[in-house]
C-alpha cells in the first residue's frame, strides 16, 4: 500500500478517518487484502500508458481481433445454410411443438414459411456450402469455419447488439473490445488500443457497443472517420503550434496528478492517459488514413475506388492497417440487414456492399502472414426466421435468435470447416449448439485469455464478459 491507494481508499470509505489506533489499520488492511492491494505495492501514480502490453494467461495464437459486426442479424437460410427440404414445407405454418413458448419480434407463430430461393454450391476442398450472393467469400472457404448453431437469448436489436458485443443484453456493461484491452493492452503507442469503425448508420444500441463500463475509460472504443480527421479536433486551432500544446499538457497534466492525489480517482488517471493518447495521435493517425503508399492492385482488391463498396471497403482497409500498427482490436460496424421486406434485393445490397472488402481483409492479412495471429470474426446479433413477414413491396424475415450463422478466421481458428447443424427448417440448433457466451469463451482462449480469469471488482463481487456461463469450443480451434 501507499498514500496514493490510501487516499482512494480513503475516499470512498471516508468513515475511516474517526477510525483510530488498530482497529481502524486492521479493518483497513482487510479491505485492501480483498482488493488485491495489500501484498502487491503498485506504482505512486499510474503507469502514464494504462494499454501497456501485458502478459496474456497463457501462449495465444491470435494478437489482434478484427470483429466485422453486421448490424441487424444476416439472414443464415440464404447465405450460409443451405435447407432444400424446405421446398415441401413451403408455404405451411411450423408443427404446434414448435411454436410453443416462441418469441418473435414482429410475426406471429403461425405465419407461413418461406424456402429460400437462393442456389448453393459448394467450394474449395472442404466443400463448404455458401449462396450465390457470396461469390467471394466462396473463393477463400477453406480458410474459414462457418458456425451454423450460434444461438442468442435475444430477439431484438438493441438487446441483441449487448448480448453480442457485451455479453449481457445490460447496458452499462463493458464491451468485449474493453474487456480484451484491459486483459492485454495494446502494442501501439500511437493509436487506441480499441479503435470503432461504421458505415451503413448507426447501431441501434450506439455506443453502448464499445463502451469500457465500469471499467477504467481507457479501455473504452475509440470511434475513427475514414475522411478528415480521423478523430474530431484531433487537429490543432490555427495558430497554436505543437510546443505551445506539449505545454498547455504538461501543465494540465500536473494538475490532474494533484487531484488524483487527493482523491485517488482511476478516472483521473484514464483522463491523463487519453490526453497523452490524443498528443501522439496527432502524428500517427493522419498517416494511419494516408494510402498513397498503398499499391493500386491493393486498393481495387478491396474496392475503394468502387462507389458501392468504397465506405465499407475503406474500413476494412484501415483494420488490416490498424493490427499492422499493433492496434489491439478493432470492431467495424456495418448497418443495413434487418431485412423485415424485400429480402432478395435488400440482402443483395448488403452483400454486393460487404462480400469483397471482407475477402480482401482475409487474403490481405495472409499474404501479407498477418493471418496467423489475427482474428477475423463476421456476423450478426442474431439471425432471421423460416418463416416469411409479409410486407410491401415483398416479403422478408422476422428476428429469430434461436440458430444464427457466422464465421471465424485466423488466429487459433481451424479454417476449411462447418461447425454446428440445426434442423431441416432451420428453426433450431441441434448439433454443437453454441452460445454467445461460448463463443466470447473461445475468442478469449484464441488470444490467450481464461475467461473464467479475466475478472473485474464491481460492486462488491468478480464480473467477467461471459457472466457466470460460457465455455471454449474446442472443435473451433486449430
Amino acid at each position: 500500500m501507499n498514500l496514493y491507494d490510501f487516499k482512494r481508499i480513503e475516499t470512498r470509505r471516508s468513515f475511516m478517518e474517526q477510525c483510530a489506533g488498530g482497529i481502524g489499520t486492521i479493518a483497513l488492511w482487510n479491505l485492501l487484502a480483498l482488493e488485491g492491494r495489500a501484498t502487491s505495492p503498485s506504482p505512486a501514480l499510474p503507469k502514464s500508458n494504462p494499454l501497456e502490453p501485458k502478459a496474456p494467461h497463457f501462449a495465444p495464437k491470435a494478437k489482434n481481433l478484427i470483429f466485422l459486426f453486421m448490424a441487424g442479424g444476416p439472414s443464415q437460410l440464404d447465405l450460409f445454410d443451405p435447407k432444400p427440404e424446405m421446398k415441401k414445407w413451403e408455404g405451411q405454418i411450423l408443427p404446434e411443438s414448435m411454436r410453443k413458448d416462441l418469441k418473435l419480434a414482429f410475426i406471429g407463430p403461425t405465419a407461413k414459411l418461406w424456402a429460400s430461393p437462393r442456389p448453393f454450391e459448394r467450394y474449395g476442398k472442404c466443400g463448404t456450402e455458401v449462396s450465390d450472393y457470396l461469390p467471394h467469400l466462396a473463393t477463400c472457404v477453406d480458410d474459414i469455419c462457418v458456425i451454423r448453431s450460434m444461438y442468442t437469448d435475444q430477439v431484438n436489436h438493441h438487446p441483441g447488439e449487448l448480448m453480442m458485443n457485451c455479453g449481457t443484453p445490460l447496458g452499462g456493461r463493458p464491451s468485449m473490445g474493453a474487456w480484451v484491452t484491459y486483459g492485454l493492452g495494446s502494442e501501439s503507442q500511437n493509436l487506441p488500443g480499441f479503435v470503432v469503425l461504421s458505415s451503413g448508420g448507426g447501431t441501434t444500441a450506439g455506443l453502448a457497443n464499445w463502451a469500457s463500463g465500469f471499467l477504467p475509460s481507457s479501455y473504452q472504443g475509440v470511434p475513427f472517420r475514414s475522411s478528415g480527421d480521423p478523430v474530431l479536433y484531433l487537429s490543432n486551432p490555427s495558430g497554436i503550434s505543437p510546443e505551445a500544446q506539449r505545454a498547455d499538457l504538461d501543465v494540465l497534466r500536473q494538475l490532474n496528478e494533484q487531484h488524483y492525489i487527493d482523491t485517488g480517482d482511476l478516472e483521473i488517471a484514464s483522463r491523463i492517459a487519453s490526453y497523452e493518447l490524443a498528443f501522439r495521435m496527432q502524428t500517427a493517425a493522419p498517416e494511419l488514413l494516408d494510402f498513397s503508399k498503398e499499391s493500386p492492385s491493393t486498393l481495387e482488391m478491396y474496392g475503394v475506388n468502387n462507389e458501392v463498396t468504397k465506405p465499407f471497403a475503406i474500413n476494412c482497409l484501415l483494420a488490416r492497417r490498424m493490427v499492422e500498427r499493433g492496434v489491439r482490436f478493432v470492431q467495424v460496424f456495418h448497418k443495413g440487414w434487418d431485412n423485415h421486406d424485400d429480402l432478395n434485393k435488400r440482402l443483395k445490397n448488403q452483400c454486393d456492399i460487404t462480400d469483397k472488402p471482407s475477402v480482401a481483409l482475409l487474403k490481405d492479412l495472409k499474404q501479407r502472414g498477418l493471418l496467423d495471429n489475427t482474428l477475423v470474426i463476421w456476423g450478426g446479433e442474431f439471425g432471421r426466421t423460416p418463416m416469411a413477414e409479409d410486407r410491401q413491396p415483398d416479403r422478408g424475415r422476422d428476428h429469430h435468435g434461436l440458430a444464427f450463422s457466422l464465421w471465424l478466421a485466423g488466429g487459433g481458428i481451424k479454417g476449411g470447416q462447418v461447425v454446428g447443424k440445426t434442423d431441416e427448417l432451420g428453426f433450431n440448433s441441434i448439433d454443437d449448439q453454441i452460445h454467445i457466451h461460448d463463443l466470447h469463451a473461445t475468442l478469449l482462449h484464441c488470444l490467450g485469455l481464461n475467461h473464467e480469469r479475466l475478472n473485474f471488482l464491481h460492486q462488491g463481487r468478480n464480473f467477467r464478459l461471459t457472466d457466470v456461463a460460457g465455455q471454449v469450443v474446442k472443435k473451433l480451434l486449430a
